[in-house]
């Protein structure tokens, strides 16, 4: 017996793929898959995390509806997957919360801090909001750098703090030992893998999403948004060094480092974003969990309106524009934060740790050992 009904249903169908054996060329599910006779809940959770959700075996599966056996790998997976966020969530009660209204909240949220600073703004010096600020430490005339430092610090600091206890609570249930430490060759090909999206591929020919033609459309706009939100964050790095090592506020100029890598990063999430979006929309809806949109469209969508603002304040941080752009900016990057641990970006950190697992379970196989 299992936890839930979808995981019922995985293990169904993971007895019936594991006897059939057609699909283990496709991606890394099915051999990870045929190393067990058994599945427990977290063997399950493993599974459906290491799943890109390519299509490949829907569309290659001799018994995929209408066939009785009613094999559906890809939506039972992505249900079981969205059901393991919430379940390893910290705190637990956020989960069902945001799944349910997640675009609402984060909305809701960025605006309610957006306010927040427009207030504390008005309060200083009313005239603050709409001025023209140009020059080192323009952008702290509308908040403090302390008081900036203090509220964003504070959320990214919880962002950390619970997606750590999620993963951590995944690790333990995938049937990790506690204190086990991963060799770094396994580490190394889980980063290899995930930095290539090797397995978003179809087993080579692509990823399906509307028909029966694939396409590596879904992996590159994968590729735009990850790297994309990865040169931001380097930028946001690089920028704390000037800040704290090299005494240079912002705003920086054009050909400064931050600038050039929030410049790039940028382009990517808005690139990407809408690719996502545009692919969600579009693919075949059996292949896909429609139930669950929720953190999904949110977390792409405040990735997006991250950029969208940002973008728009690096052009017009030297007109009255400023002001504003910059509050509405700050609440955006601040939902983004507290929704993080709740939503589709755990997917990412999820689907590493299974890769890494599935590394490890390679080279113990190769090795004709067992994990302990």
């Amino acid at each position: 017996m299992h936890g839930t009904k979808i995981l019922e249903e995985a293990d169904r169908l993971m007895t019936v793929c594991n006897s059939c054996r057609y699909c283990e060329g496709l991606c890394a599910v099915f051999p990870a898959m045929e190393m067990r006779r058994a599945f427990s809940d977290g063997d399950l959770n493993y599974l459906a995390n290491l799943c890109h959700a390519c299509g490949a075996c829907y569309t290659d599966c001799q018994f995929s509806p209408p066939h009785e056996f009613n094999v559906n790998v890809p939506r039972t997976l992505a249900v079981a997957r969205a059901e393991s966020y919430a379940a390893y969530a910290w705190p637990r009660a956020f989960a069902g919360t945001f799944a349910r209204n997640g675009l609402v909240i984060s909305l809701v949220a960025a605006l309610s801090v957006a306010v927040f600073i427009f207030g504390f703004a008005a309060l200083h010096d009313r005239e603050v909001l709409f001025g023209i600020h140009t020059g080192p430490g323009a952008f702290y005339k509308l908040m403090p750098h302390n008081a900036m430092a203090a509220l964003f610090g504070a959320a990214f600091l919880y962002a950390i703090m619970a997606l750590a206890m999620g993963v951590r609570a995944f690790w333990r249930d995938i049937g990790e030992p506690i204190g086990m430490k991963t060799d770094a060759r396994a580490l190394l090909q889980a980063i290899r893998d995930a930095g290539e999206l090797r397995y978003l591929d179809g087993g080579g020919v692509g990823c399906f999403n509307e028909d029966d033609r694939p396409t590596d459309r879904r992996r590159l706009y994968h590729h735009l948004t990850f790297y994309g939100f990865a040169l931001c964050f380097a930028s946001t790095c690089v920028a704390t060094l000037y800040h704290y090592l090299l005494a240079r506020e912002a705003p920086y100029a054009w050909w400064d480092l931050p600038v050039v890598l929030g410049t790039l990063g940028g382009t990517g999430l808005l690139i990407g974003p809408i690719g996502l979006l545009a692919e969600r929309w579009k693919r075949d809806s059996i292949l896909v969990d429609e139930a669950r949109y929720g953190m999904d469209v949110a977390f792409i969508a405040m990735l997006f309106l991250t950029s969208l603002t940002g973008m728009a304040l690096l052009i017009l941080r030297e007109t009255a524009a400023m002001g504003p752009l910059l509050a509405l900016h700050l609440g955006v990057v601040f939902s983004l934060f507290v929704t993080m641990p709740y939503g589709k970006f755990v997917h990412g950190i999820y689907r590493f740790a299974a890769l890494v697992r599935y590394a490890r379970e390679r080279k113990a196989m190769a090795q004709g050992t067992t994990l302990e």
